[in-house]
């Protein structure tokens, strides 16, 4: 009976965390889709740049932007290479340790993102949410939180 118990709940957990999995990715095409159209990036680059773009100080190590934008280092390293050729990034190199290079948003990045907030405006508000609840919104985006930090 308790091992019946345990494989019911794995199973709920598995769908929910394969639903959540899924619709992730499913969001992440479209937003791809609707950045890349317009201004041609995709939506992990919005993030590096959203990223440096907030960050306390003037530029992030790559190892930092990783973790601040929940991506691998060597992820952020091919992200960032584009972004340099468009101009929207600089990378001062470390003599001593390449995962010590500060990445940071220039004038162009900068311009970019103030012109990528009104793709993405219409890209949430378009969006139909299950709920319009603001409670039932903050509930699930704390479960979300306790997920992620588990």
């Amino acid at each position: 009976m308790y091992y019946a118990r345990m494989m019911k709940k794995r199973d709920k957990t598995e769908n929910l965390v394969l639903q959540i999995l899924d619709t992730a990715a499913a969001l992440e095409r479209r937003l791809d889709s609707a950045l890349s159209l317009s201004r041609g990036i995709t939506f992990r680059e919005y993030r590096l740049l959203n990223t440096l773009a907030h960050s306390a100080n003037n530029g992030l190590t790559r190892v930092a932007l990783a973790r601040s934008a929940s991506l691998t280092p060597s992820a952020v390293t091919r992200a960032l290479k584009p972004l340099e050729k468009l101009g929207y990034v600089t990378t001062t190199k470390s003599d001593r340790d390449a995962r010590q290079s500060l990445a940071t948003l220039t004038r162009g990045g900068k311009t970019l993102l103030a012109d990528v907030d009104g793709v993405l405006t219409d890209f949430f508000v378009g969006l139909d949410m299950p709920s319009k609840n603001q409670a039932e919104i903050e509930e699930l985006l704390e479960i979300l939180t306790r997920l992620r930090r588990r």
